[in-house]
Order: C-alpha cells, then structure tokens, then sequence
C-alpha cells in the first residue's frame, strides 16, 4: 500500500521533529490516556502514534507488547489518518478495498476493527494518532467517537505543554549562557581595570563608582629614566624600539610588584612607581631601594646579553624621595591613577639629576636606609629655580648584610626589627 501524506508534509515534518518526541521515553500522561481510550471504547488495544517521514512510531500503548514500537510508514493505516481532518472509522478492514491487505488486516490474530483521530494542532499539522483497534468488527457509539475526539484534544494539550517546555528550557538555557558571558565580561573589565589601575583604587571605582582622593603622610617615590633612547630612536626601527622599552618596562613591572611598588605611569622612556600608598608597611623606603637595586640590576644583564650579541642596549637613571603625596584618579573616559605633592616633583629631580646606571637618593630616603646600605655622599645638589636637595648615590647593601648582591638573613633580621614586613626569606 502507498504512503499517503498530507499536502504540507515538508511543514509538518518539521512541527513533529521540532517537538522532539519522535523515540523520546515513556511518559505516564500519554500512557493514561491510551487505557482510558480503550476503556471508553471498550476496545482491547489503544495507541498514540506519531508518523515520521519513513515510519510510524508509537509514544504510548495500551494492549500491545512494549518492544512493539516502530512500523513501516508505508504499511501503516495512521499514515493514511494523518490526511484528513477528523476520525478515520473501518467497521471492517477485509471489507474495505483499501485496507484489506495491509500489515494490520494479515497480522495473527488480524485486525478487524480500526478508528483513529489525527493530532493537528492549531498550525495545521497532522503529527499523528490517536488510536483505538479490535480484532473483531464493530462500531462505536455517538458518545465514544466524540471521547475519542476529546482525549485528542488531550494529547494534543501534552504536546503544547512539551512546546512551552522546550520554549522555556532554550530561554533559561539563553540566560544562563547571557548570565555566564556577563560575568566573563565582568571579570574581564574588573582585570583590565585592575591592570589599569592599583588594586583598592579599582575595587573602590567598582563598589562606589568614584575614588576619593587619600592624602599618604609618606610614601616613597620612584622615577626611573631609560637613558639613550631617544638617539635609538633614530638608528633602530619602530618594532625593535617598542619591544626593546617593553622588555624594560615589563622588568621594572615585575621586580615592582614583588617590592609593593605601584606603577603610576610611563611617560615615553620615563617610569614612575610609588610604594606606601596603599599598604602600612612602615620601612617602603627600605623596600624601594631594594627594587631599585634589583631593577639596576637586572637591566644590566640586559644590556650586557644584548651588547654581546651587537644589538643597542639602553641605561636606567634611577631617583627615589619619600615624603607626603596626595593620589587619586582623574578622567571619566580613560581614568588615571596618579600622585600629586612636592615629594613628586622631589623624586623626579632625584631623577634628573642623577647618573645613567646609578640610583640617587634623596636625604630624607637616606636617612631612613643608611643602617643597611652603602651610600655615597654627593652634597648639596642645586638646580636653576630650584632648591638645593642633598643627594646620595644608593651603591648597594652593606657587606654585613650580604650575600652577593642579595640580602641575607642578618639583613632580615634588622629589616623585622625595624617594622619591615614585606620580606619574610632570602630572595631565591
């Protein structure tokens, strides 16, 4: 027998595979309405079956076996059901023409009887049946055929219901996947914020929206400047430049952080970091010039490694002042933590007066490191429209407090007892 199929069949095939039904698990409320079909119609077999595009396949049954599931669509009677509009009645399937000779009619024991009630839903589509079947033939009264009716109803209500489910799954599914990507890009603005600007000042930003301006009674300042290379500016090409500042920087960056420096900002080849802002650490001074000593270090062996090979190298000019600064943040767009207060503009002057390779000290930085560190007096150093400052070259530890060029554990002792915190080991 030829499958019938309906007129919107492309239609409908999609409205039945976007249910996703179609070998979906039992489910008690279309197995209910199975047993009441054949008990209403006082028949021994009842299904709900619904007609994919090459068979038919039962949801639920009653008075059929459980692993009787799946038919050929071509020799399925539903498949013809499916093209009308209402109940499909065959008092008799040996004494209809049609139907005769199909699976149902030459099965053991045959079918006799058969009515079914195609599931459209409110768009038109004949998804499949509702069923009820006898092996003997017969009809069924005025009341039965319209329950039969009703209970289509019912199990086309389950299927709306499984609709909105769906629905509702894929919009908390979308929401949970708009929730999950905003908190990604929470996190990933709150560390862009926080490589912009200093830890407390971005948590601050974030809870209230603005930062108050602090006023630290002392903190220490370092300016560093990458000696020579505004000339290799002009012999190396751009890339060479940049990467070259970017190794520079990003070592003053990491030696930074482990010293509880902050960097404020860069300025072409000029680097600007503060250390007592933000923590209570009472010995910054100490801390500083032991980053400084590292920084001048560690550029050092940069310079070295890149003159052996015959690559341009550059020098840092180190200048450290502590005193009292003022910091906060400026700007709506593109805000910028930075400091304020004559202790800045000291710092800087410690800078630019000093030596390429060498770090000056200001007095008042000496005065709180001369315990621990070699220090070589310069006197009274005066600029034009300047104050004179005194200024010390910070050479190195003390050799008592030594090991190579690193502090050793006599050194951290006096650090402790002099209220240090930041450092609890030799560095490795």
């Amino acid at each position: 027998m030829p499958s019938a199929a309906p007129v919107n069949e492309p239609e409908r095939l999609a409205a039945l595979h976007a249910l996703d039904i179609v070998d979906s698990a039992p489910e008690s409320a279309y197995d209910e309405i199975t047993e009441l079909a054949a008990q209403i119609c006082r028949c021994p077999v009842s299904y709900i079956s619904f007609i994919d595009d090459d068979r038919r396949w039962l949801k639920a049954r009653y008075g059929l076996p459980a692993e009787v599931t799946d038919a050929p669509r071509e020799s399925s009677i539903c498949a013809t059901t499916i093209c009308g509009a209402d109940l499909l009645v065959i008092p008799d399937l040996k004494r209809d023409p049609r139907f005769e000779n199909c699976a149902m009619a030459t099965m053991e024991p045959p079918c006799r009887f058969y009515c079914g009630m195609p599931l459209i839903t409110d768009e038109g589509y004949a998804l499949g049946t509702l069923c009820v079947i006898d092996f003997v033939p017969r009809e069924l009264s005025f009341e039965q055929a319209e329950a039969l009716r009703r209970l289509s109803h019912q199990v086309l209500a389950q299927l709306e219901l499984r609709r909105k489910l769906m629905e509702y799954g894929q919009i908390i599914r979308e929401l949970d996947q708009a929730r999950l990507e905003a908190a990604a890009e929470k996190a990933r603005a709150e560390r862009l914020l926080r490589n912009v600007l200093p830890a407390p000042v971005a948590d601050e930003l974030t809870r209230n929206g603005k930062v108050k301006p602090r006023y630290t009674r002392s903190a220490t300042i370092l300016f560093a400047d990458v000696k020579e290379s505004t000339l290799l500016a002009e012999r190396i090409e751009p890339a060479s430049l940049i990467g070259l500042l970017d190794a520079y920087f990003s070592a003053l960056d990491e030696i930074g952080v482990r010293y509880g420096l902050e960097k404020v900002k860069t300025v072409g080849d000029a680097y600007m970091a503060v250390a007592g802002v933000f923590s209570s650490d009472r010995q910054h001074s100490i801390d500083v010039c032991l980053a400084a000593l590292e920084m001048r270090t560690r550029l050092d062996h940069l310079r070295t490694r890149r003159e052996s090979i015959g690559e341009n190298a550059m020098q840092l000019r180190i200048g450290i002042h502590t005193g009292p600064v003022i910091s906060g943040v400026v700007g709506n767009r593109r805000m910028t933590f930075d400091i304020w207060g004559d202790a800045v503009n000291t710092a800087w002057f410690m800078e630019a007066f000093g030596v390429a390779g060498r770090i000056n000290i200001s007095g008042t930085v000496a005065g709180h490191v001369q315990a621990l560190f070699e220090l070589e007096p310069r006197g009274l150093v005066e600029a034009k429209h300047q104050r004179a400052h005194e200024m010390f070259f910070l050479n190195g530890l003390k050799k008592e407090y030594a090991r190579g060029h690193l502090p050793n554990d006599q050194f951290l002792a006096e650090y402790n007892r002099l209220g240090g915190s930041r450092l609890s080991a030799p560095p490795a």
